[in-house]
């Protein structure tokens, strides 16, 4: 297995560059993995592919207005992308400029000075504010919008799921982006059961593998929890028979993980801290029955998770149905259900 395995060509013009309105509105690709014809419908009928009992596993975590701005005390600007909280002052980040070695401070404009604390690989770097820093983002952060999108957001929480309550992440769980809540109220009426889970999201998930053997990439851990109550519902819904559907790669890995902590044939047993499962065509899923998905970047660790789920050459396939058939592709793009 390479990397290049999982590469394709994508137009363009195909990257989404804004959101739907309103947001179940998008297009919806159904893919049975024991069928080989493919439905094409929008995302207010999911639930015509689901059945009572069924439950919907959210990522509930929030996106945090991560990007933020400082100078050098001796000039130079500086961008900061908050990555991961480690405790009351201390984050890790990507940091864009030079000279930023160990030691060097920076004054964030109108919030804290931060000083880096350790130089990590590449851009990354360990940094400490001299204050809290939260208060500060919610007047002055910036939205971490994927590097593919180039149209300015208009209203910053069409980056938020209608469901995040968790802030932390550095980016959006875009699988999500499609509920609304007449949608789930609508899923409710109907016996789809909801729990809510919750990952981090670090922008290690979105990056492309650049070794060319992937077992050899190191993923970044995430943060994520799976409470006692999500736990026995899911766990439930098991026993009962019914499918656990997740609300994308996210939920994955989490309910993935909590399944490995659980043991084989166990369920899930709630837990909380850091994954660094790395899914790839040949493992097995535990408890994952169907997922939700958006259509991933090229070479990415979502891409071949989802591979892993449907098989490489079926999911590439897909993906150029998918091109063919006009649908809008990465975070603000169309949406994929999996059977």
């Amino acid at each position: 297995m390479k990397t290049s395995d999982f590469d394709y060509h994508l137009p363009p013009e195909r990257i989404a560059q804004t959101p739907v309105e309103p947001r179940h509105a998008s297009r919806l690709l159904v893919l049975r993995r024991n069928r080989q014809e493919l439905e094409h419908t929008h995302f207010w009928n999911v639930g015509e592919f689901l059945s009572p009992g069924d439950l919907l596993v959210i990522n509930q975590t929030r996106v945090i207005p991560a990007r933020i701005f400082a100078r050098k005390l001796t000039g130079g600007k500086v961008e900061i992308l908050l990555l991961r909280r480690l405790d009351a002052v201390n984050w890790e980040a990507l940091v864009g400029g030079k000279g930023l070695v160990a030691g060097r401070r920076l004054q964030v404009e109108n919030g804290p000075q931060v000083e880096i604390s350790q130089v990590m690989e590449g851009a990354r770097r360990q940094v400490r504010f001299a204050e809290p820093v939260e208060p500060f983002l919610v007047k002055a952060g910036q939205m971490p919008l994927p590097p593919y999108i180039h149209t300015p957001l208009s209203n910053p929480e069409r980056y938020q799921t209608v469901y995040a309550t968790q802030p932390g992440s550095a980016a959006a769980p875009t699988a999500g982006l499609h509920f609304t809540p007449e949608l789930m109220d609508h899923l409710r009426e109907t016996g789809i059961q909801f729990a809510e889970v919750t990952l981090h999201v670090g922008l290690d998930t979105f990056a492309p593998v650049t070794e060319d053997n992937p077992h050899e990439h190191k993923i970044h851990t995430e943060w994520c929890e799976v409470t006692p109550e999500a736990a026995a519902a899911i766990n439930a819904t098991r026993l009962a028979g019914k499918r656990v559907v997740a609300v994308g790669t996210t939920s994955v890995r989490t309910l993935e993980t909590a399944a490995h902590l659980a043991g084989a044939g166990q369920g899930v047993a709630p837990f909380s801290g850091p994954t660094g499962l790395f899914i790839l065509p040949g493992d097995r899923f535990w408890v994952v029955d169907a997922m939700i998905t958006n259509f991933h970047l090229p070479r990415s660790t979502l891409l071949m998770l989802v591979s892993a789920f449907v098989g490489r050459e079926r999911i590439l396939a897909v993906y150029q149905t998918a091109i063919q058939e006009e649908y809008r592709f990465y975070s603000f793009g169309d949406a994929m259900l999996i059977l």
